[in-house]
């Protein structure tokens, strides 16, 4: 069985990220989530293993000591991580895992985890992008003025990635997703054993 991958997908607030990964997880049968674990209480119709781990503050700074983290952050008093042998477990499975994280969480991943495939998702300009995000409904207006201030940081980001990806049309973006994916489970340094097998006979 071939392995899987872990896709870790950043970018700006509006730039459509959750979107991309909703239609991959609905069009790709190869792909998972990742599920991360966190330290709040369940919400009402959240499902151990499946909406979060959820774990005793004592239980995730256990975990941290340990090294157990691709990523961890705390957020509003609450710890939110990503568990290494979780991901690992699928991955070895012949799973891809998508990741959608911020860029911090992100870095973290790559200095960790450096075989993964790291995408940043690009809006087609910064106007659309607070078009996006004005659109949503949900922010208010500070809160859309501090991440409109944040976008041209986080753009500068996106050379520390392997690939970048417009998403000016959903359906093209998700397809160049899928490509990359593809292509990197094509790259030699992921095929040594297919190599040395073939070699051998």
């Amino acid at each position: 069985m071939d392995k899987g991958l872990l896709v870790v997908i950043s970018g700006p607030s509006g730039a459509g990220k959750g979107t991309i990964c909703k239609k991959l997880l609905n069009d790709m049968d190869d792909i998972k989530v990742s599920i991360s674990a966190t330290t709040r209480k369940p919400r009402i119709g959240e499902v151990e293993g499946e909406s979060y781990y959820f774990l005793e503050k004592e239980q995730f700074l256990e975990k941290i000591e340990n090294e157990e983290f691709l990523e961890y952050a705390q957020v509003y008093g609450n710890y939110y991580g990503t568990l290494k042998k979780e991901v690992l477990k699928e991955i070895e499975n012949g799973k891809n895992i998508i990741l959608e994280i911020d860029i911090q969480g992100a870095l973290e991943v790559k200095k960790n985890y450096p075989s993964g495939v790291f995408i940043f998702i690009l809006p087609p300009s910064i106007n659309e992008l607070k078009s996006r995000i004005e659109g949503r409904g949900t922010d208010s207006k500070d809160t859309i003025l501090k991440r409109m201030d944040c976008v041209y940081d986080e753009l500068g980001y996106a050379f520390q990635y392997d690939y970048v990806v417009l998403n000016d049309d959903i359906n093209s973006a998700v397809e160049k997703v899928y490509n990359i994916i593809n292509a990197e489970k094509l790259r030699s340094i992921r095929n040594q054993a297919l190599i040395n097998k073939i070699k051998e006979v």
